[in-house]
């Protein structure tokens, strides 16, 4: 009898010892839910410095002072940190105006106005405005015998009935059209109501474009639109200075070993770029992505989570000036030969109440990402798992994406309001909700923490012509083209 009762009880032992890959999950999840919900720093550490940095341009003392904030933060989590310097030409801004004038006469009307990041140093041009809509290629088809030499005047969202369905371009890329179509100044008319000003680069290379960029409120594009149509000889002359020179930039990484020798070159990079534009304290584009990174990489020091997989939290330096942070570190990758080891590119840009995620255009990602959500789900029921598949360009993940890397991002949304200050004057820490931060830090940290462990993840880097063809099968091909960042000869 007692033959038969020992290997039964070494075999319930043995039961109650196992744990379900989807159990062991469930108790992590747990842990780094408890500890966010209790101990959460991202809304705090976000506060300090929005109050203490203020805005965090490239090449501004308040960037590197953004970039000493973050590298400190990291290392007092226990990580070995180290920056990765790149050379940039960075742009700060100084004087603009735009005043209209009637031809032959003495009357004239100033505007409010921003220059667009990367307007000429120096600019004084006057010429004659011309209505090109929404600013897309057809627009300026339209009109292209009327705006050589002229000042285009277009939407930076669609309005026109006839464009509804039609995809946007970016800001950039509609001045890359103006200067195409010979235009010698732009003026985009914003689409936030309440006299709000939108920065933002209006060049798709980072490097200067030879006529002046300016953004005005969307009162002010209908004011013009008004006058130009009513007197038909309206004059913009548009003056500003800008400064431009050579500096050095830093972006800031921190590394959690793998524990896996099988899985040593399969790196997991999650990062979302930390500059911001000098307008306001830039605390959602991109402080809440930025900061939520940070307080991802304390979570598992926190709990000492072991990946197989190795994970580097990266904060990118130089993003709204033209991807300068992440283009560089990109080029490195290829440089050394080590661009395929990066298994997976998480990008947090403006990343906010997460309630699911995008899996880059890749179909087993995203049932794999659904699958671990169900799990989530199971601590949080909360928890949308909404996992979508679609692909855009203008962050951080492009430079990677166009190099073969895969990539996804957190998806949530921000209160109405919050949006209307994107670039703007108004992009101030007092549009961030904790709660929200908060679940940027504990959803992202358990899906990372679960891909990273994941036995074989089911990404693949592409080939070139593989990357080709994801692009082109994404209708990314005509944006990349206008961006001067299509790789391939047609």
């Amino acid at each position: 009898m007692k033959r038969r009762i020992l290997p039964v009880f070494f075999l319930l032992l043995g039961a109650f010892a196992f744990t379900p890959p989807e159990n062991g999950l469930q108790a992590v999840f747990e842990r780094i839910n408890q500890d966010v919900l209790q101990r959460g720093k991202a809304y705090e550490t976000l506060g300090e410095a929005t109050s203490t940095i203020g805005h965090r341009l490239t090449g501004s003392p308040n960037g590197k002072k953004a970039e000493e904030f973050a590298f400190n933060l990291l290392k007092s989590y226990g990580y070995d940190v180290k920056f990765q310097e790149f050379n940039v030409e960075a742009w700060a801004r100084d004087t603009v105006s735009l005043t209209l004038v009637p031809e032959n006469s003495d009357n004239f009307v100033d505007y409010e106005v921003v220059a667009l990041a990367h307007s000429p140093v120096s600019s004084h041009i006057t010429g004659k405005i011309v209505d090109v809509g929404d600013g897309l290629e057809d627009d300026f088809e339209k009109v292209k015998d009327e705006v050589k030499d002229k000042v285009a005047l277009f939407n930076i969202n669609i309005q026109d009935e006839k464009n509804k369905g039609k995809k946007n371009l970016h800001r950039s890329e509609k001045t890359a059209l103006a200067i195409k179509y010979g235009a010698k100044g732009v003026i985009i008319a914003n689409a936030v109501e309440g006299g709000v000003l939108l920065t933002g680069t209006a060049s798709v290379t980072g490097e200067l474009i030879p006529i002046p960029a300016v953004c005005v409120s969307v009162e002010s594009g209908k004011s013009i639109r008004k006058w130009i149509k009513d007197e038909k000889n309206i004059l913009a002359v548009i003056d500003m200075m800008n400064f431009s020179r050579p500096i050095k930039a830093r972006n800031v990484i921190a590394t959690l070993p793998g524990t896996s020798k099988k899985h040593k070159n399969e790196k997991i990079i999650v990062g979302g770029h930390l500059d911001s534009w000098d307008l306001a304290q830039g605390a959602m584009d991109n402080g809440v992505g930025s900061f939520s990174i940070m307080d991802i990489a304390r979570v598992f020091k926190q709990l000492n989570l072991q990946t197989k997989r190795p994970i580097e939290f990266v904060l990118f330096m130089g993003e709204e000036q033209g991807l300068l942070g992440s283009r560089h570190m990109v080029k490195e990758l290829e440089k050394s030969k080590k661009i395929k080891n990066v298994k997976l590119m998480m990008n947090m840009d403006m990343t906010n109440n997460v309630r699911g995620f995008s899996a880059g255009g890749n179909d087993a990602l995203k049932t794999k990402m659904e699958e671990i959500g169900k799990i989530i789900q199971q601590v949080d029921p909360s928890y949308g798992n909404a996992v979508s598949n679609g692909v855009g360009l203008h962050s951080d993940h492009q430079p990677f994406m166009i190099s073969g890397v895969p990539i996804s991002s957190p998806s949530g949304s921000f209160p109405i309001k919050a949006y209307g200050c994107y670039h703007a004057n108004c992009d101030r820490f007092d549009l961030i909700d904790k709660n929200h931060i908060n679940n940027n830090v504990r959803y992202t940290a358990m899906m990372l923490y679960a891909l990273a462990n994941e036995e074989t993840l089911p990404t693949q880097f592409r080939s070139s012509n593989e990357t080709k063809e994801f692009l082109i099968k994404h209708n990314l091909k005509t944006e990349l083209i206008i961006g001067k960042d299509w790789k391939w000869e047609e």
